[in-house]
């Protein structure tokens, strides 16, 4: 268990949308190689933040402090601070394992466990200690249908999950992921080994998901950035360059690397 609470029960939200990740003077380095650079950042509760910028920009070693996943990194260090609701989640106190309930991830390649449909959505709330077999049954409809894949694979939760389509994968990854009731979702450029079929599928998805979870993405395609974020973020050689609503960032970019990056002048 986290040694104190991640989320402290809260009076009914206002409209306006609270920040729900800051970071704060964040460096992150890889042993002697310095992959983030003083980064300032706030992340709004129930929207999508995408993260853009070109390959090796610190943009995925960013998503990956929201959740300490770059913990499982030997010689990776950081400096500053990531707070998700106003705890610092480096904090010697804070459970990793707890946090990444909280925290949840989906992968640039879908990677569904070799076992069934439902054991793969079931997985997490059994670690977690869901143990009653009527419960695990509910919340893996719950989140296939969430995830929007129920109809597709409600008559074969037997079959392993391996034999699903790749966009089918990746929509029943997003289900194992909420299975566990997080109120963050990263996703480490969710779409590159999608058809633009299932791209759609998945962006029509994280629509729906926002009502409920803040969803932040890489991506390398700035169209889907265009399409499904509410925010974006321009990243450029580990530094934050430029953050802002969506519309604003691709019409109207306040710094020159940003407008060149969206232009195609470099990156």
């Amino acid at each position: 268990m986290i040694a104190y609470p991640l989320i402290e029960e809260e009076p009914a939200k206002p409209v306006m949308t609270q920040n729900k990740i800051s970071a704060r003077s964040v460096s992150f380095y890889y042993g002697a190689f310095q992959a983030l650079r003083d980064v300032n950042i706030e992340i709004r509760e129930n929207r999508i933040t995408a993260l853009i910028g070109p390959s090796g920009c610190g943009k995925s070693t960013f998503l990956r402090c929201m959740n300490r996943m770059n913990d499982l990194i030997e010689g990776a260090r950081i400096e500053g601070t990531v707070l998700v609701d106003g705890v610092d989640i480096y904090d010697p106190t804070i459970d990793p394992v707890a946090l990444r309930k909280l925290v949840g991830m989906v992968f640039q390649k879908p990677n569904p466990f070799p076992m069934s449909i439902f054991e793969n959505v079931a997985y997490g709330p059994r670690i977690h200690g869901v143990k009653n077999r009527s419960e695990l049954e509910d919340i893996v409809e719950r989140s296939l249908k969430q995830s929007y894949i129920w109809e597709e694979v409600k008559d074969k939760l037997k079959q392993n999950a391996n034999a699903l389509s790749g966009g089918q994968q990746q929509r029943l990854c997003i289900a194992r992921t909420i299975a566990v009731d997080p109120e963050i979702i990263l996703m480490d450029e969710p779409c590159s080994a999608l058809d633009p079929i299932a791209t759609r599928k998945i962006e029509d998805l994280m629509q729906e998901l926002r009502e409920k979870y803040t969803i932040v993405i890489v991506t390398h395609n700035m169209q889907q950035a265009q399409r499904a974020s509410d925010y974006t973020s321009f990243f450029m050689q580990g530094r934050l360059v430029e953050s802002a609503a969506t519309g604003e960032l691709f019409t109207s970019p306040r710094e020159k690397e940003t407008e060149d990056y969206i232009t195609g002048r470099f990156g």
